[in-house]
Parts: structure tokens; sequence; C-alpha cells
């Protein structure tokens, strides 16, 4: 049976169509409808319930052991900074993607809803005891995400104003304690506020008395997220896909000993046999994933592993997978329902990052 997150009461009394999704019941929109929550999270400021996502606790101690197990450099990482990463397996497959933050005296994994169990069973066969994990099923997670969300934060909390992206600070809105991190996974200026799940209600209540901020569902945060050019586990991330092919190069230890090292290295020298590629689509339908792309020979290169139309571009966009050796080519064809679509590969993101780096 699926979970209710501490705003479900809130969703409902603000008509949200509900869907169940990574085992909790979220909305998937508002009465507003998806392409208007879109614009609104580009153009002022959105909120969002990310509470199904996972929060797991570790002690600091834990730091060198999760160095093995994480495939970025840790060593960086100090009190009130975030690194994004991904938990590898030893075929260099991508377990789950997800973000550590440093506290005063504690470390945070943010790991995605569906990954929950899972992520803690895999941390907990490579951790010791020390590591003290232990999941916080106690806390809820809201997202303000969009350009005005850092003139709506001032009002209630100066100090996260202060931050810059990928920082985070224990703090209090109203006398609720909240750890906000300047981040999130729209592309836009914004925050994520973790706090306890009795005090989120009245949270949620106070920010949506802002005028510029309106509730938004997953609907709309899927296509910012896709518009941002950023992966989503399950579709452009998952055990099968390495962060090589994913795109994500960026982030990995080059001298690091974490699992599935091996088989990475090996990409990163001789290059992997597939690669995420971005495509703008003609027309206005867009291609789905699971579509099977052709190169203009007719011959079949890869699959799209998300797709939907873009509300900022006025046109689809889709993300896709596909042979290496074919990702020199400016322009493949999926087969829709018959139907021939063109396909032209660009660059990402789609839509401009305008995150706050200070």
């Amino acid at each position: 049976m699926a979970s209710k997150t501490s705003l479900y009461d809130l969703h409902i009394n603000l008509d949200a169509k509900m869907v169940e999704f990574a085992g909790h019941l979220l909305p998937i929109q508002f009465p507003s409808g998806i392409i208007k929550e879109v614009h609104h999270c580009r153009h002022s400021a959105g909120l969002f319930d990310i509470s199904h996502m996972g929060q797991i606790a570790f002690s600091l101690r834990a730091l060198p052991e999760l160095s093995m197990l994480l495939a970025s450099d840790l060593s960086s990482l100090q009190t009130g900074k975030q690194i994004y990463s991904v938990l590898t397996n030893e075929q260099g497959g991508i377990v789950d993607d997800v973000i550590l933050t440093q506290l005063s005296s504690s470390l945070l994994l943010v790991v995605n809803g569906a990954c929950k169990q899972k992520d803690i069973g895999h941390l907990s066969t490579h951790l010791s005891p020390k590591s003290q994990l232990e999941l916080l099923s106690d806390r809820a997670l809201l997202a303000l995400q969009g350009p005005l969300s850092a003139q709506v934060m001032s009002k209630l909390c100066s100090q996260a104003c202060e931050l810059n992206f990928m920082n985070a600070v224990e703090t209090k809105i109203n006398n609720w304690p909240c750890i906000i991190s300047r981040s999130g996974y729209s592309g836009e200026d914004g925050f994520e506020i973790a706090i306890a799940n009795e005090d989120a209600p009245a949270l949620a209540d106070l920010l949506l008395s802002f005028d510029a901020v309106m509730p938004i569902g997953l609907g709309a945060r899927d296509i910012l997220r896709l518009e941002a050019g950023l992966s989503l586990y399950g579709q452009e991330l998952s055990e099968t896909i390495s962060p090589v092919e994913a795109g994500l190069s960026w982030l990995l230890n080059k001298e690091g000993r974490f699992l599935g090292i091996d088989k990475i290295a090996s990409q990163l020298t001789s290059g992997a046999e597939r690669k995420k590629v971005a495509l703008l689509v003609d027309g206005k339908i867009p291609v789905r994933a699971g579509a099977i792309i052709q190169n203009s020979d007719g011959k079949e290169v890869g699959y799209i592993t998300s797709g939907v139309y873009s509300p900022t571009l006025s046109k689809p966009i889709a993300l896709a997978l596909i042979e290496s050796n074919q990702s020199q080519n400016k322009h493949f064809v999926a087969e829709i329902r018959q139907h021939k679509i063109n396909l032209h590969k660009t660059t990402l993101p789609f839509v401009s990052h305008r995150y706050h780096r200070g």
C-alpha cells in the first residue's frame, strides 16, 4: 500500500490529481495544469513535495568508507558543502544517483525514493557499524524552485539566501529546525528544505502564502528536469548504464577505488559502447521512452530514455542512449505509430541553468 507524505492532506485540499510514485501518493498535477506549472517555475517560484526521497544519516566517521562506495572524490567535502555523485556496482553500473551533505556532526545522503530500500541494503553490506546508518523516516523534504525563490526565502531565512549552489545550512524557519540547501533538480535557482514531518504542513502553508509561489506536481517536475538536461534514475541511469555512458564522467574520482572502477576506467580510456545524447524532435508529438532510434540508413542505433513536450521551447525534446560510433551523426529517426519522426542532435542543457553560484 502506498504511503502518504506529511503534505498529503494539503495536496487533497488543493485538488491535486494524485498518483502512486516510488511507493508514495504524490500529486502529478494541480488544477492549473502541467504547462502552467512549468512556466510558473521558470518565471516565478514553485513548491514541490519531494518527501518520497530517502534521507539517510551517517556518522562523520563513515566518510572514508563512503569514499569507497561513491564514485566522486570526497576529500574536498567540508561542513555545509554538498556533492552530487553515484553509487556504483561491481560491473560499473549505477545503483543510484545521490547528494551527500556534510553537516556539523553528521553526514546526510539524499537518495531516490524508488531506490531507498535497495540503497540501504547496498550501503549496509559495505559499511561497518561505526557508520551508524539511519533512515530518517520522520523527515519531509520540500523544494522551492524558480527565479523568485530567493526573494521568498529572504523573508524567512537570511542564512539560506547567503548560500551558493550546492551549499547547505542547519537553521530554523519560524523556530522549526531544518536543513536548507541551495540545490534542486529544475535547473533554476532554488532551495531544498529537510524538516520534521510534523512541521512540514505549516511550512508548506507559509510558503504558499506568498503570491510568487504555487504548488507544482510530478508532471511538471519531470519536464523541468529534462529541459535542464538532468538524468532520471530508471531512465538515463540504471544498474546496467555506467556513469561514462550517462555523461557523468565529470563527477568521477579518476584515482578512486570504488566499486566498478576497473570497468569505468577502461571506458574512460578506450571509450564506452554507448553515449547519452540530446535530441530535438520535429513536429509536436513527443517521442517517449523506449522508442527505437535509427540512423539515416535505417539501422537501429539506440533508444529514447526520456521524451516530453517542452513548454519552455514549444517543441518536443528527448534524451537517448545510442551507440558511440553513431554519436557524431546529426540526424536520426524514430518510428511512432508507423510515422517516421525526425530527430536532430543538440547540446545540453535544452534550457540554460540559472543556479546561484555567487
